[in-house]
């Protein structure tokens, strides 16, 4: 009995471009276009009415989806860091007034929470700014009164994560300069750091240098659980498994680290239970088949700049050869990134300032982070597809 085998080779670029009919690479490629399309619409004083404000919080009213994750990524990524309160909600707070400022982001113009909040924060004297299609019913709720982010570059629904955090980034860069500033990138240079990242992750890099590749590649035939070591890692955990999803048809759990480790055993026990006389040492795949276990592999997401913390607290997982339950380590090399960045004719850095630097801002990392999960569910998603005619073009830009 052979075993089966993917239809196509994670290492076959050409192939891998073929098959990508829907653009699928060149969406989850897209983050750092969009996080510069935002940044440039600031340059535009899109926000310039938020300069000198001094409101008492910030509300971010969401719809469903990408602008929901990543109001709950961006509240949890701060934690007590911003200067004032940030608060995530699915319609407008009654207590809401002139001394707040709401961020209003969604896909649907014709949404009716998002336009309610709109009109009711504009009747308030709240400032409002719309990250969301300027059309339609929103479109006539706003009339001008509204600051606006309107989308400038289309992707795929489930790749909107990045562009929704970059508009909360860019309202609280506005309004909380001092605090919120130093806890949130810039938003050209995280767009020049998710641009390195893509390029690292593109079809023309084999597997051993392409972070993207390396993940899909170690979640082929494998259950897979996503866990966060943080409120806002195990926030990106639900983003990944949405993506999972959508892109690649894979089912995939998102939990925190410690529900991950609680339930260790019980994984173990579900996956290797019913097959009591399988010995692994034995067992060849390419003549045996599939091993009759479904072994289960727990990603951890990590922005720890303690790598060496990171990896001891997934340890329990180690165990024999044979156990049917691993754990990977997923982190971001920001640093490294920035290095790939860096022009060799500009002054090098000093230490002090290679130390102030660090490792990135924790969104920097889960921006990082969430792009490389992107792109290797659409490697997951491609290398099961046929592939199709060279000169096809996909709904957004065909190949990569």
């Amino acid at each position: 009995m052979i075993a089966g085998t993917p239809v196509l080779d994670l290492d076959d670029a050409a192939s891998l471009e073929a098959a990508d009919t829907g653009g699928a690479l060149r969406s989850a490629a897209s983050g750092g276009a969009q996080v510069r399309a935002t940044a440039a619409a600031v340059g535009e004083n899109a926000l310039a009415r938020l300069a000198d404000l001094r409101p008492r919080s910030v509300v971010l009213v969401a719809g469903s989806g990408r602008a929901a994750r990543a109001a709950s990524l961006l509240v949890a990524a701060l934690g007590d860091r911003a200067g004032l309160p940030v608060v995530p909600a699915t319609a407008l707070p009654p207590w809401v007034g002139p001394l707040d400022v709401v961020l209003v982001s969604g896909d649907d113009a014709g949404d009716p929470r998002l336009i309610d909040a709109i009109d009711r924060a504009l009747r308030r004297g709240a400032e409002v700014v719309v990250a969301a299609p300027h059309e339609g019913p929103l479109r006539a709720a706003a009339a001008g009164r509204a600051a606006l982010l309107e989308p400038r570059v289309q992707v795929l629904d489930h790749n909107r994560l990045l562009r929704f955090l970059a508009a909360g980034i860019a309202v609280l860069r506005a309004i909380d300069p001092l605090r919120a500033g130093a806890a949130v990138p810039d938003l050209t240079e995280l767009a020049d750091v998710l641009d390195a990242e893509a390029l690292r992750d593109g079809p023309q890099n084999e597997v051993f240098h392409n972070p993207a590749k390396t993940l899909a590649a170690r979640m082929q035939q494998r259950g897979i659980v996503l866990a966060g070591d943080s409120p806002a890692a195990a926030e990106l955990a639900e983003h990944g498994a949405e993506v999972l999803l959508q892109s690649a048809g894979r089912v995939c759990a998102a939990v925190d680290l410690a529900e991950a480790v609680a339930a260790k055993g019980r994984i173990a026990e579900a996956a290797g239970g019913s097959t009591p006389d399988f010995d692994p040492l034995f067992h060849d795949e390419e003549l045996d088949g599939p091993a009759p276990v479904e072994r289960i592999r727990v990603f951890m997401l990590s922005t720890d700049p303690d790598q060496a913390a990171a990896r001891r607290r997934i340890a329990v997982f180690d165990g024999a050869a044979s156990s049917p339950v691993d754990a990977d380590l997923v982190n971001a090399d920001v640093d490294l990134l920035r290095t790939d960045l860096t022009d060799p004719a500009a002054p090098a850095q000093t230490h002090s300032e290679e130390s102030a630097s660090g490792h990135g801002t924790e969104l920097e990392q889960l921006a990082v982070l969430a792009l490389r999960l992107e792109m290797a569910a659409a490697y997951l998603g491609l290398i099961g597809s046929r592939p199709a005619a060279a000169d096809s073009q996909g709904q957004y830009g065909g190949s990569y």
